[in-house]
């Protein structure tokens, strides 16, 4: 299967996720008789797990085709407000404005996390300067007010920061907005392409930019990790265990938001999401990313349970007291 690439809001459809034609032995799989379509959209940052999730899936539900596109957070609930997808991607909670949306239109829809991310602040390789930032530090270099890095600390250099950010289509642009910017306007080159960020930093001596933690990781050769100082003054660093126990300063949650009407009607979008919340987070890994504590796992195994009903499951049972 050919690399995973991020095309900022180029969909990414079928032709990625091979739902329709997986190989595996018929019958193996928790979804034998699971048959339907199931599209999603949203977040190129969720676009690699959910890639990695149906490489899996698909081994055993041939009778189910999955496809995802990855038109950004914002993008993606457009379309899942049009009804267009079954399940939208985000790497920021849902905004208050996007549930009036979804309410006014009678959609009503449920939240799963799916792994844990930190956003990651990377510098140039050769920048021997920067090792660390306060929040506040990132906010005068990502509005404008440090012009230079000797505007940011008087014993740095001065020569002019070159700032890069993801456009306003990424959850992540989002996120950085309101953990840093107090919702303020990010002044620096946007690009919806995170990949184009990465290459930025890494072309440009005085680049800074932001994204998941799963780019820096494909990318740590490239690039230097910046650590962060939280809002006590406590030096923090991104690392899987401080990722997924949240005591990384710009740690995150991943989303899937799934339309509940579509999901309950859908055996094959079912088997999709208990397979999601079955795999505990392993593709997320796989993907460069870090896997929620098992017990969220669980209890959204329990969540998925009360809303598609437990006929399913009862099947299951069947199936293991007659083995």
């Amino acid at each position: 299967m050919k690399k995973w690439q991020l095309f900022g809001t180029t969909v990414v459809g079928a032709s990625l996720l091979l739902g329709a034609c997986g190989g595996g032995n018929a019958g193996s799989g928790s979804g034998d008789n699971a048959k339907g379509e199931v599209k999603g959209d949203g977040s190129s940052t969720v676009g690699p797990i959910i890639e990695k999730l149906n490489e899996k899936f698909a081994k055993d539900n041939q009778d189910v085709t999955v496809s995802n596109g990855t038109s950004g957070t914002g993008g993606g609930f457009e379309k899942f407000l049009s009804g267009s997808t079954d399940f939208s991607n985000a790497s920021r909670p849902i905004k208050d404005e996007e549930k009036k949306k979804l309410d006014d239109k009678g959609i009503k829809y449920d939240e799963f996390k799916v792994a844990q991310d930190g956003v990651t602040i990377t510098v140039n390789k050769e920048n021997d300067f920067v090792k660390e930032l306060t929040k506040e530090q990132l906010k005068e270099i990502y509005s404008g007010e440090a012009k230079s890095w000797k505007d940011v600390n008087p014993k740095w250099p001065d020569k002019e920061i070159k700032a890069y950010s993801p456009d306003q289509s990424h959850g992540t642009y989002d996120f950085f907005t309101e953990e840093i910017m107090d919702k303020g306007d990010i002044k620096a080159e946007k690009n919806a392409d995170t990949n184009v960020i990465v290459q930025s930093v890494q072309k440009n001596e005085q680049g800074i930019g932001y994204f998941g933690y799963n780019f820096y990781e494909q990318n740590k050769d490239k690039l230097k990790e910046v650590k962060i100082k939280d809002d006590k003054g406590k030096l923090t660093e991104p690392t899987k265990k401080t990722i997924q126990d949240g005591s990384y300063a710009l740690s995150r949650p991943l989303y899937i938001y799934t339309n509940e009407k579509k999901l309950k009607e859908n055996k094959g979008f079912q088997e999709f999401m208990k397979f999601i919340l079955d795999d505990k987070g392993k593709a997320a890994e796989d993907a460069g990313f870090v896997a929620l504590p098992k017990k969220d796992y669980s209890e959204q195994q329990d969540k998925l349970k009360d809303i598609i009903g437990k006929e399913s499951d009862n099947k299951d049972s069947d199936k293991k007291e007659d083995k």
